[in-house]
This record gives C-alpha cells, sequence and structure tokens, in this order.
C-alpha cells in the first residue's frame, strides 16, 4: 500500500510517499481502508520534532492523525463493528498513521460515521471534537452556567467547541473575523466580537475559561479576562508542570516542561488562575457522544475546495502550514 512517510525530524520536514505492506491486526484491533485522511497543524508539530518530549516516533513514520474509512477486517474480540461500516476517528498517539491507504488501529479509538456527515466532512470532525470535548469536561471541569471564551474561535475549532460547550449549559462568547459573525452565532454563541473593531479585552472580563486557540502572544490579554480561581486552557502555547502531571510523564520530562512552561505558569499564578494545555488523545466513546452532538445541530465541517491525493501530500502540508485554506484540508483516497 502507499503511505506518507517522515524519515526524520526536521524544520522543513517533507514527506516520501513508500510503499509498504498492509499492517495485520491484533485481535482488538481493525483495519481501516482509508476513504479520506485530514490534514491538521499538528502534522507540523510531529514533523519538526516540536512535541517528541510528549511521542518520539521511530522512523520511518506514517505521519497522520485523522481520518474517515471503512472496516476491512475485525479482529476476534472486536464485538462493535462489523466489515463495510463506515467509521471516524482520530488516531492513537502512539500509533499514527493516517495518511496510508490502510491503517490498523484498536476499535476503542473508532466511531460511527456521524449519519449527517460524508466521509469528507467526517474527516474533519473527530479531531477538532474531541479536543473541544475533552478540554471543557476535563481540562476545564466546566459546569452549566459558567463562561467560556474562545478567541479566535470562527475557524474548525470554534464551529464544534460552540454546540459542545451549549450542550454543557455554558455561555459562550467568542472572538473572530466580521465576515464570519452570522455563522458563529448562528451556531450558538451568546456574543461574537470582531477584531477589526473591538478589542475582547476591553469589553468583557470575570470569564471562567478562556480557550486559546491563538497563541502565546495573546496570553496576557486573556489572562486580564479572567476571574479569579478560573482556568486559561490552551490549544498552542504548549505543556507545563501541570501537562507533565497528568499524563504521568518521568522525572526528566517533568523538569523540562517544568521549565519550558514556567513564564505562563508563573503569570497565571498572579492572577490566581490555572493554565492548562491539551494534546488530545483517541476515545471511541467520546467521539459517539460527539457524534450526537454533531446530528442534534447538524453540524457540518468546512473542507477546503483544493482536491489532493497521497501523492500531493506535501502541497496539502504546505496550504495548512503556509496558506488560507478555506476550511479543513482533506487527502482523498
Amino acid at each position: 500500500m502507499k503511505a506518507a512517510q517522515l524519515n526524520k525530524y526536521d524544520n522543513n520536514f517533507k514527506l516520501v510517499i513508500n510503499d509498504i505492506p498492509v499492517p495485520d491486526i491484533q485481535k482488538d484491533e481493525v483495519l481501516i481502508k482509508l476513504k479520506v485522511a485530514a490534514v491538521n497543524p499538528l502534522e507540523q508539530l510531529i514533523g519538526t520534532g516540536s512535541v517528541k518530549l510528549i511521542q518520539d516516533y521511530p522512523m520511518p513514520l506514517t505521519m497522520g492523525n485523522e481520518l474517515t474509512g471503512v472496516i476491512e477486517k475485525v479482529g476476534e474480540d472486536v464485538r462493535s463493528f462489523e466489515i463495510g461500516d463506515a467509521i471516524y476517528t482520530r488516531l492513537p498517539i502512539a500509533k499514527i498513521g493516517g495518511f496510508a491507504e490502510y491503517v490498523a488501529v484498536s476499535a476503542d479509538a473508532v466511531a460511527p460515521l456521524p449519519s449527517n456527515l460524508n466521509f469528507e466532512t467526517g474527516s474533519a470532525a473527530a479531531l477538532t471534537g474531541l479536543t473541544a470535548y475533552q478540554g471543557l469536561n476535563e481540562e476545564l471541569e466546566a459546569k452549566s452556567g459558567e463562561i467560556v471564551f474562545i478567541p479566535g474561535g470562527s475557524g474548525s475549532f470554534g464551529q464544534l467547541a460552540i454546540p459542545i460547550a451549549k450542550s454543557m449549559g455554558l455561555t459562550v462568547i467568542v472572538s473572530g473575523d466580521a465576515s464570519s459573525k452570522d455563522r458563529i452565532l448562528n451556531l450558538g454563541a451568546d456574543e461574537y466580537i470582531a477584531f477589526e473593531t473591538q478589542n475582547y479585552w476591553e469589553i468583557i472580563n470575570e470569564v471562567d475559561y478562556v480557550i486559546d486557540t491563538l497563541g502565546p502572544n495573546e496570553f496576557e490579554h486573556e489572562l486580564s479576562i479572567i476571574k479569579e480561581g478560573g482556568r486559561l486552557l490552551s490549544l498552542r502555547t504548549g505543556p507545563n508542570k501541570q501537562f507533565a502531571i497528568d499524563h504521568n510523564l518521568n522525572f526528566l520530562k517533568k523538569k523540562l516542561f517544568t521549565a519550558a512552561g514556567l513564564k505562563f505558569d508563573r503569570k497565571a499564578k498572579e492572577k490566581n488562575v490555572q493554565y492548562r494545555f491539551i494534546f488530545v488523545r483517541s476515545d471511541g466513546d467520546q467521539l459517539r457522544k460527539i457524534s450526537q452532538i454533531i446530528e442534534d445541530n447538524n453540524i457540518v465541517p468546512a473542507i477546503d475546495p483544493t482536491e489532493f491525493h497521497i501523492e500531493n501530500i506535501n502541497e496539502a502540508l504546505d496550504l495548512v502550514f503556509n496558506g488560507h485554506p478555506k476550511g479543513k484540508v482533506v487527502i482523498k483516497f
């Protein structure tokens, strides 16, 4: 089968198309025939080695974290799927490989494709949906009646985070470009702030939580609007001591992450706010809950219209890393 592989970590990495064997499956796994794989900013973090302290991969590495496909084989202990089932998944962190014609994965990481999505739109739902679900429920431990602000939430993350947050009874405030205002309010956001004309830190304050999608340059502005005892969860700024503790990392990694996150932890502590970082994991049970929210709200993720196949993988990566995609970039098989 064809697979797009990384030979070594590099700041300017390119993937190579190799012909490798179709993987065998264990008794608790399923073999998936790929239909569509999504291309994410996470690929850049993996390819450059930026997350190797969290997960270091043997080389060559078949890249790709998120996909849709059809069950081709079922392990002898698997009861939840049958051959021919349409599925979607965020692959386990330690066993990625979605840029290939087939992938073997634990059945626990997989869920049936939501009924209102096709293979293309479904490929854009798992990673974002799990990030929002785990972020709100596990990292923030958000409760009904509380307020969450998502700066830069007009993109693909907000498309799923907003209805998930509303299903939990949260008040949701979002900032983004003016052209996205109506779309985001229609998803259920309670308030929208257009960055072209307004600074959110001059308008809102005393929110319970912020989910940061913009990175470290916004850290102090985000901190300034959180009430004492609140939490700031970042998708981009980087891991810290709490991340190392939560993931039971070894002593050396705890020291490294404590040092890496010290500046942000100190600033958060000064405001009596907790700083958290998320590196989302696979979870088929959570995906089933997310599917219900997707179906109930008829959420259909936006897909960039540029057509890519595995032979064009480096062009697709370049569009994600350096371009302005109009939705999730996907690879069709």
